[in-house]
């Protein structure tokens, strides 16, 4: 099925059209990873919160801003249904349950994705490896400007690297790694193709950046609904690199990332 948007999604699984009843599915393990990071030679860090749920032997993440959910609201997710979940009230657990069924139902390696493996390294050289395979998915040529959605230095870097300009954007603000205004308007404006992050799942503005870039490639870096983000291509993304947890920052060995440049064969 091609989704029309995130709940038509979510209704196909609570159908059960896309895999086991939802209703029988339970979440056995639920975690939040919390992440400070300054890679070597970088005068920027930054911290990250991702919160986790277990189904079966997948695993389904979803970013959220550091102190936006309690332990209490994630350890109760435990024992319940996907079912349940689709419907809890934050948006964050509503995501990483439907990441963890669809993953649970359709793994990467059986869906066609390319795995791309991250070669081991250190924290910058494994950011910067997983950065250029991401920003390979453009397909655009020099003088070409991206606007870019959840900023991720490596990746700007790459973009540079290649003659690409950009604008950066995150709800954040703040400046790039070259000091750059970072703005909080995700509006594609004159920008040839769009970059996204999984994030915009999980603070609601995934489809309104679809429906703004229309006509435009969108193409999704998604460590947060790694598993959601491929039923998208060719309704509006045009790839996807998805990255289930354990994500690359997590060990400094090899680590896979899932390639989506087609409709997956589910």
């Amino acid at each position: 099925m091609t989704p029309a948007d995130l709940a038509d999604l979510a209704d196909e699984v609570r159908a059960g059209k896309l895999g086991p009843d939802p209703g029988q599915v339970r979440v056995s393990v639920a975690f939040t990873t919390h992440q400070g990071v300054r890679h070597a030679s970088r005068g920027q860090s930054y911290r990250n919160s991702v919160v986790s749920l277990r189904v079966d032997r997948a695993v389904g993440s979803c970013a959220v801003e550091p102190g936006d959910i309690s332990d209490d609201d994630v350890h109760d997710t435990v024992g319940a249904s996907v079912a349940d979940l689709l419907d809890h009230p934050h948006a964050a657990l509503r995501i990483a349950a439907l990441d963890a069924y669809l993953m649970s139902a359709h793994p990467h390696e059986t869906s066609g994705a390319h795995p791309v493996v991250v070669p081991a390294g250190g924290s910058l050289e494994k950011s910067m490896a997983r950065a250029a395979t991401v920003v390979d998915l453009l397909d655009l040529p020099p003088g070409g400007r991206v606007l870019v959605v959840g900023v991720v230095n490596s990746l700007l870097h790459h973009l540079r690297s290649r003659g690409l300009d950009y604008t950066a954007c995150d709800l954040k603000g703040g400046r790039t790694e070259w000091g750059e205004p970072i703005v909080a308007d995700a509006d594609p404006g004159d920008c040839d193709a769009v970059l996204a992050s999984g994030m915009t799942l999980g603070n609601g503005t995934f489809e309104p950046l679809l429906r703004a870039a229309a006509g435009r490639p969108v193409v999704v870096f998604a460590q947060t609904g790694s598993a959601v983000l491929p039923w998208f291509v060719g309704a509006g993304v045009t790839a996807v690199s998805a990255e289930p947890y354990p994500f690359f920052w997590l060990d400094g060995g090899p680590s896979t990332i899932h390639i989506y440049r087609e409709r997956p064969s589910w």
